[in-house]
């Protein structure tokens, strides 16, 4: 049987989360050890799920107000501070079909509600675009609030979830 834990990162998971984010790095930002510590360290929420004690999936999130420098955190920073931005999440293709990334969301609602807030917010490639990411937030009840086109041509999605 698999033993699935959802815990918060720490620096023993770190590793793991640099090469889970470099596999899907064309959808993310590419990372190394000093900006993955800061982001986790200036984030709202840094957590991962680990398969019988590997790691393979992680989700880290801002609240408003940090001192996060991303165009699509901005974007929602000027619109409301009503938020949680779900900066990355990445499922390893291994950890496939066990729904973590819904069950990710649904924890991340938890946390926001707590911290009352109205909303969960993300971004998504269109250019390139990214299906599988579309299809799930689709699916989970996110809708487009509007476009960003950032440096290199790439074009995302800005997306919200109300929080009932």
């Amino acid at each position: 049987m698999n033993d699935i834990q959802l815990i918060d990162a720490e620096p023993r998971h770190m590793e793991a989360v640099l090469e889970l984010n470099e596999q899907f790095v064309e959808f993310l930002s590419p990372l190394d050890n000093r900006s993955l510590a800061e982001l986790v360290k200036m984030s709202g929420y840094a957590r991962v799920f680990e398969l019988n004690g590997e790691v393979v999936a992680f989700l880290i999130a801002f609240f408003p107000g940090a001192d996060y420098d991303s165009p699509n955190y901005r974007w929602f920073n000027e619109q409301a501070a009503d938020f949680a931005y779900i900066d990355r999440i990445v499922v390893s293709e291994k950890a496939r079909g066990l729904s973590l990334g819904t069950k990710f969301y649904d924890d991340l609602v938890q946390c926001a509600r707590s911290g009352g807030f109205k909303r969960l917010v993300c971004e998504y490639n269109v250019k390139p675009m990214n299906k599988g990411s579309a299809v799930f937030h689709q699916r989970y009840g996110f809708e487009e609030v509007g476009q960003q086109e950032l440096a290199g041509g790439k074009i995302v999605s800005l997306q919200a979830y109300a929080l009932s």
